[in-house]
């Protein structure tokens, strides 16, 4: 996995440093199957790590110098220092998701030496794969290889990571991106409590295929909506009493709203039952149940659509597509964060080649654009590239 991004690591890094790097690592993005903008809540996903990420080529240094070169972004370099303040540098921009990562690498107590980096990664973009996650956690996979932190967990990474794009880059994301890219296991889904951040492997039946469409609808996080539906899920646990939404049922959403915005009660009514849908679909899945799999996430699209309010009219039409071509034999929903970006669907891998002729021949993006169709393998979370 991720053969193709090492040489344009090592390639950028030569060109970049000069020399040869001693170490790659990898991690990769994700695909959440069911479980939306549940995680901030404390509550329940079921993602997998799919097999696009994030690959760094990487040598330690003797000083406390960091540079990193993006191959990505025609070569750009970054170069900060451990012994000074590590700031950000313009909202949006790439260097402020390792300067993050460094920085609270640092605060969690870990001496750090220098280091280069080379970056490549092939995680579309602004899709809702998590291509942020996908380079935070491969960050810190590399400072960990490079001064043997045996101690540092691949949960201890995906809290570094996520405190990163919180209070560094400024997206209040949950923990389920990190972690997933983190702890992702091979050939299953995550079902991962994302108060506690334990987790359970769900393996996915072997005939089965998670495809993924790009809706060609571009989306963003920071300064977009997203924070707006945090705070939103916030008053609504306040106005109930409860530390998160996790601990509503919906008996006591509906009995006890009482004087709560209309608005704020839709978002919560969204989080308590898509919490029952995941773990729902974790027992399904765990059985092979791709029909009734197929329900839920259908009834998860329709929760997003009108009481959370994140799909996208495009979106909307792909997810209607997919599950048009794949019928009763599996199911499709948005992913991600929402206003744009992917669907997912889970589906018998004999079904593919009907299903994305489907997208290619019914499916055009707001500009004309035809969806690009990933077909995934469900892979192993951050490592050591040989």
């Amino acid at each position: 996995m991720f053969q193709a991004l090492k040489p344009v690591a090592t390639q950028a890094f030569d060109a970049a440093f000069g020399y040869e790097p001693q170490r790659w690592v990898q991690a990769p993005g994700r695909v959440n199957l069911i479980g939306e903008h549940t995680d901030y809540n404390d509550g329940f996903v079921l993602p997998c790590a799919i097999n696009f990420g994030t690959v760094i080529a990487a040598s330690a240094r003797t000083d406390t110098t960091v540079r990193v070169v993006a191959a990505d972004y025609r070569g750009e370099v970054d170069v900060f220092r451990l012994d000074q303040d590590i700031l950000p540098l313009a909202e949006g921009t790439w260097p402020n998701y390792v300067r993050g990562v460094v920085k609270y690498l640092q605060a969690h107590g870990l001496a750090l030496q220098g280091a280069d980096l080379a970056l490549s990664g092939d995680v579309p973009q602004g899709a809702g794969l998590s291509s942020s996650a996908s380079l935070e956690v491969a960050v810190a996979q590399a400072f960990k290889t490079l001064q043997g932190w045996d101690g540092l967990s691949p949960t201890d990474m995906a809290l570094i990571a996520q405190r990163a794009e919180n209070r560094f880059v400024g997206c209040n994301c949950g923990i389920m991106d990190q972690l997933v890219s983190a702890r992702g296991e091979a050939g299953s889904a995550l079902l991962i409590d994302c108060r506690s951040h334990d987790t359970r492997a769900v393996p996915l039946p072997p005939d089965v295929a998670v495809m993924i469409v790009h809706s060609r609808v571009r989306r963003g996080l920071v300064g977009s909506e997203y924070n707006i539906r945090r705070q939103q899920c916030e008053a609504a646990a306040q106005h109930y009493g409860v530390r998160a939404l996790r601990d509503l049922s919906l008996a006591r959403l509906e009995a006890d709203a009482g004087d709560l915005d209309a608005t704020v009660l839709r978002r919560a009514r969204h989080i308590v039952t898509e919490n029952q849908r995941t773990l729902d679909a974790a027992a399904v899945l765990a059985a092979g149940d791709l029909r009734q799999m197929g329900v839920l996430m259908a009834a998860s699209h329709v929760s997003m659509r009108d009481d959370f309010e994140i799909t996208h009219p495009a979106v909307d039409e792909l997810v209607e597509i997919l599950q048009t071509a794949i019928g009763e034999s599996g199911g499709a929903r948005m992913t991600g964060g929402g206003f744009g970006g992917c669907a997912v669907a889970l589906l018998p891998m004999a079904h593919v080649a009907a299903v994305r002729r489907a997208v290619e021949k019914n499916y055009r993006s707001p500009t004309g654009e035809v969806g690009t169709v990933y077909v995934c393998q469900a892979s192993a979370g951050a490592g050591q590239v040989a």
